[in-house]
């Protein structure tokens, strides 16, 4: 295959892999605690393969290689509902929930309790305390989470003091960038990337959620732009072979 042909292929395999990741931040527009992701690609200079007809700087073929996927980890908006079991972290840190591959860490904050009376999330994962799952009783009342995690309730209809029911338990990152997605909206921590208490001004508010960071127009018109891109490669492939087609039917005529 020619070089025209291979480097238009390699501008149209990582014009794909961008097209899924738009895809996949459209697709969770409205997913609550959802981070964006972006891709990152290189120029790739292919050693050994050069064009001599070009000048010297030129000769050597640049292709598009696909470098990584990352996530922006930037606060979405917040949304306020009125639900005491709605919560969103103002601040860089996460929630930390049970899952069954272990702790994994999130900006969901749309709760709820199961018929354990355990605090969980929309996926049914359990919000960790600083002492374990949270477990509210049934017939507890006047949920309140203060903006440090503390959960307070009253005990019944004739209660006239607090109870306490732990405090949530939020992780920071020096290096959130590596974190890597599990889920549609949580985050996992490789073995060298150690969970640390949050800064001072992190704060928790109750009765709102943070809502998806994904700005929709953006993603539109990235979409957009995509799809005019490997059109473009499409018919610069079509034309060379077109090309290609005819040099081969011409050189292949016998002279009468």
């Amino acid at each position: 295959m020619e070089n025209t042909l291979l480097i238009g292929l390699s501008r149209q395999v990582v014009l794909r892999r961008e097209l899924d990741v738009v895809a996949n931040n459209v697709a969770n527009l409205n997913t609550n605690g959802f981070k964006g992701e972006n891709s990152l690609f290189q120029e790739f200079l292919m050693p050994v393969a050069r064009a001599d007809m070009f000048p010297a700087p030129d000769r050597v073929l640049s292709y598009v290689q696909d470098r990584a996927t990352w996530h922006d980890l930037s606060q979405g908006p917040m949304q306020r509902t009125g639900n005491p079991l709605d919560l969103a972290v103002d601040g860089n840190a996460f929630f930390v929930v049970q899952t069954p591959r272990g702790e994994r860490y999130t900006r969901n904050g749309a709760l709820q309790t199961n018929s354990a009376g355990e605090l969980v999330t929309s996926e049914g994962y359990q919000v960790l305390g600083d002492g374990g799952p949270i477990v509210l009783q049934p017939q507890d009342r006047d949920i309140t989470i203060s903006a440090d995690g503390s959960i307070s309730v009253r005990e019944g209809a004739n209660a006239a003091i607090d109870a306490q029911r732990g405090k949530i338990r939020l992780a920071a990152f020096a290096q959130p960038e590596r974190l890597q997605k599990d889920g549609s909206s949580t985050f996992l921590a490789p073995a060298n990337v150690q969970a640390q208490a949050p800064a001072q001004d992190v704060r928790i508010v109750q009765g709102a959620i943070e809502k998806s960071n994904v700005r929709g127009v953006i993603e539109m018109a990235r979409m957009i732009e995509i799809n005019r891109a490997y059109a473009s490669v499409s018919s610069m492939i079509e034309r060379q072979g077109d090309l290609r087609r005819t040099a081969i039917e011409r050189l292949a005529e016998v002279p009468a």
